[in-house]
């Protein structure tokens, strides 16, 4: 793990039962441009056409000067952006369990880069693996505030013991 500004890092780990141990760890991710290629593509697949999203003349005279990504476009790619940030070993499968809290803070108009920071906040054995809560940031380049904030949740399943 590296820890230079800008720089992406991991949180590895050997085993789903060796999350415990990384509870408290913090990794960032790569800088991402929003482009409106994107945001128009989301727009097109949710429905969700508001011009302060796809109408880059009027949404020049908006409140934000701009267009912004959709909120729940941000959110959409916290597996693009967050991912890469912990690796744990001797895994079978790993999948999203949920979100437990999610607030937008700020807006992310086009052309911005973002990056996610996770912060491991809990790590519960249950029957089928280990359950992760993280604390996911979304921050902007240049923007005091992050675009949001998730405690997320994952499910790490181990892979089966090998027959002796």
């Amino acid at each position: 793990m590296k820890g230079e500004e800008g720089v992406s890092t991991t949180i590895k780990v050997s085993s789903p039962a060796a999350l415990g141990d990384a509870v408290g760890q913090r990794a960032t991710g790569e800088w991402f441009t929003i482009a409106q290629e994107r945001i128009d593509a989301f727009a097109d697949a949710t429905e969700d056409l508001q011009w302060i999203h796809v109408d880059p003349w009027r949404a020049a005279d908006g409140p934000f000067g701009t267009t912004i990504a959709h909120g729940f476009l941000t959110l959409s790619l916290l597996p693009r952006l967050a991912s890469s940030l912990v690796e744990v070993g001797g895994v079978a499968m790993a999948m999203n369990y949920g979100l437990d809290k999610v607030r937008f803070l700020h807006p992310v108009p086009v052309g911005s880069r973002v990056r996610a920071t996770t912060e491991l906040t809990g790590a519960e054995t249950v029957a089928q693996g280990v359950r992760l809560a993280s604390t996911v940031t979304v921050e902007i380049e240049g923007a005091d505030k992050p675009a949001l904030v998730a405690q997320t949740l994952a499910l790490y399943v181990p892979e089966a013991p090998s027959p002796s």
